[in-house]
């Protein structure tokens, strides 16, 4: 799963993005954080920092992806040359269709757009787009667009280059991408980035991985403790308790058993 996250800063630190300010005050700047997460452990596995103005799909170039490698994203990461290079590598993605993407029909599979109250798959097309180098059409790449629409909610359209899923299935991958947001939620909720130690480029940076390093222990021991408790409470037990000698996993499972385990230990050796 791919997304990204702005912090901001002030442009003498990165430099902003917009006009300058009527009143004279410093122009707003920020670092926009660019992360890949692996679905199924919930680990960061590739981070970049750019300035906040750097767009999005820029992040794709600089992945390193092996074969049947899976990437679902929003639609703000669009290429059309970097979605034919990972068709010819067998790497495959899911991700929303832009609303003004120009697209040509070549076969309609599934089509339950004029049922009342229809849900689930509304539509299922095979699409080509034109992939273009230096403004001029190279070559016409096959998709599968999906219409999708939940019980309650909007209608989302999906594009992607695999054929042999069913639609379903592609809708509910795409649903999934939730939780690298919950991933910017976490950060930015549980820990220290709305103020910095140092003024410069690396010093942000450094302290934007220190972050990042932290989420990953903190995931590791949510994980080995088996615990049902919140991210947000587990934070905060450990954050009060960081100097406590106690077994943080165990502290986790059951934060009282393992409090009187310690001081049992410890009166016992005192006496």
């Amino acid at each position: 799963m791919i997304d990204s996250s702005t912090i901001q800063l002030f442009s003498d630190i990165l430099r902003g993005v917009g006009c300058n300010r009527i009143d004279g005050g410093r122009k707003k700047g920020g670092i926009k954080v660019h992360a890949m997460m692996d679905a199924f452990s919930g680990d960061t596995e590739f981070v970049q920092m750019t300035e906040a103005k750097e767009h999005d799909r820029k992040f794709l170039f600089h992945l390193k992806l092996a074969a049947n490698s899976w990437l679902v994203f929003d639609k703000a990461y669009t290429v059309y040359h970097q979605f034919a290079r990972w068709t010819n590598e067998k790497i495959w993605f899911v991700t929303r269709m832009k609303d003004n993407a120009d697209y040509h029909v070549t076969k309609v599979l599934t089509d339950k757009t004029k049922k009342k109250n229809a849900s689930g798959i509304l539509k299922e097309q095979y699409i080509t787009v034109a992939v273009k180098q230096n403004g001029k059409e190279m070559q016409r790449l096959k998709l599968r667009r999906i219409t999708f629409k939940p019980k309650e909610g909007k209608v989302y359209v999906f594009v992607t280059n695999n054929f042999t899923l069913p639609s379903s299935q592609i809708a509910t991958i795409y649903k999934n991408r939730w939780m690298i947001e919950l991933l910017f939620k976490q950060i930015k909720q549980n820990f220290p980035l709305r103020y910095f130690w140092g003024n410069s480029t690396n010093a942000v940076k450094m302290q934007v991985y220190c972050v990042l390093i932290a989420q990953l222990l903190m995931v590791v021991i949510r994980k080995k403790a088996a615990t049902k408790k919140s991210f947000a409470n587990m934070i905060t037990v450990i954050r009060l308790h960081l100097m406590s000698y106690v077994a943080l996993p165990d502290f986790i499972k059951d934060s009282y058993k393992a409090w009187r385990k310690t001081h049992n230990a410890s009166f016992a050796f005192a006496t």
